[in-house]
């Protein structure tokens, strides 16, 4: 965790190793790393519909330049999956930590990613489909306007 948000802000370009040897895992988990890309490992919240799915996976994201405290907003989800079905579901409030995709109740905004920075209650337009571990909760302190990010399970 702690290479990756450093690698993830820009703060480090090398990594030393201090044991010996290097795992397996961890030599893994070191070439898994993009440089200049928060990869936020996520819990998933119930089964994400094929839409879903492939907005949090595959879909490219980065924070929007005109952040607010309470989310920030990957808008072009929305244009990809304008057309898709995203019905409600698991509109709990919610939680910082918490990703959730807007669904049909707000169709002018339905497929756009939120990663949740402040608690707020749900409004019913928004599915959690997701959200980060405890541990993972630190890395939201560098999510900043225009970074690009990514999640894996």
């Amino acid at each position: 965790l702690q290479a990756r948000h450093l690698f993830a802000t820009g703060l480090v370009d090398d990594v030393i190793i201090a044991n010996c040897f290097a795992s397996e895992e961890e030599m893994k988990a070191l070439s898994e790393i993009e440089p200049g890309k928060l990869t936020f490992r996520i819990e998933l919240e119930g089964e994400p519909n094929e839409a879903e799915e492939k907005i949090l996976f595959e879909h490219p994201h980065f924070a929007r330049g005109d952040m607010n405290d309470y989310a920030a907003r990957s808008t072009m989800p929305r244009i990809t999956y304008k057309d898709a079905s995203i019905p409600a579901r698991n509109t709990r409030d919610l939680k910082r930590g918490d990703i959730v995709i807007v669904n049909e109740n707000y169709d002018r905004y339905k497929g756009e990613l939120h990663v949740v920075l402040k608690d707020m209650p749900n409004d019913g337009k928004k599915n959690v489909v997701a959200h980060l571990p405890e541990e993972e909760l630190i890395l939201l302190d560098y999510l900043d306007a225009w970074k690009t990010f990514a999640f894996k399970k």
